[in-house]
C-alpha cells in the first residue's frame, strides 16, 4: 500500500531540493555500489510508515540501528540543505537513549538552528513522500531563518 502512496507523491516530492538532498545522502553512504540499481524512490522507501505499518510496530520499543541510521541521514540532509543556502557550515549532534527518546540538534558556528526533541524513535516515517518533504522542508526553512537572524552567531 506505501508504493500507491509513493508513487503518487512522485512527481512534486521528488523534484523538492530537500528530497534530492537526502536521496544524495543515501547514495554517499553507497561505497560498494550495491544500491547503484535502486530507484531514488525505493531508497526512500524506509521513511514510510502509513497507518497500516504504524499499526504492526508495538507502541513500546527500542530503536534498531538502520532506523536511527534513517533519522541521522535525514537530519544530516537538513544541515547541508541549510548549508547550501546559507554558506554556513551545520554540524549535527544526537542524543539518544536505548528506549527512543532524544534530541537532535544542527549547529551552525555557536547558534542552535534546529532543536528537535525525539521520542518512540523505532515508528520513526511520515505518512507520505509528500508529508516527508514537508517535515524536511519546514526544518531547513526554520534553520535558515535563524542564521538570517543572528548571523553573527552562526559563522563564529
Amino acid at each position: 500500500m506505501s508504493e500507491v502512496v509513493i508513487e503518487s507523491a512522485k512527481p512534486a516530492a521528488m523534484d523538492r531540493v530537500f528530497v534530492k538532498e537526502l536521496v544524495k545522502q543515501w547514495r554517499a553512504q553507497d561505497m560498494h555500489g550495491a544500491w547503484d540499481g535502486k530507484s531514488d524512490l525505493d531508497l526512500l522507501e524506509p521513511y514510510i510508515v502509513d497507518k497500516v505499518k504504524r499499526k504492526e510496530i508495538p507502541l513500546v520499543g527500542d530503536p534498531d540501528p538502520e532506523t536511527l541510521w534513517r533519522l541521522e541521514l535525514f537530519y544530516n540532509a537538513i544541515g547541508l540543505t541549510i548549508e547550501r543556502s546559507t554558506g554556513c557550515m551545520v554540524s549535527p549532534m544526537m542524543k539518544m537513549s536505548h528506549e527512543g527518546f532524544g534530541r537532535m540538534i544542527l549547529m551552525a558556528g555557536r547558534l542552535i538552528v534546529v532543536n528537535k526533541m525525539l521520542r518512540d524513535v523505532h515508528r520513526y516515517g511520515y505518512d507520505s513522500l509528500e508529508k516527508l518533504a514537508d517535515e524536511g522542508e519546514k526544518a531547513v526553512a526554520a534553520g535558515i531563518e535563524m542564521i538570517e537572524k543572528y548571523p553573527e552567531v552562526a559563522k563564529y
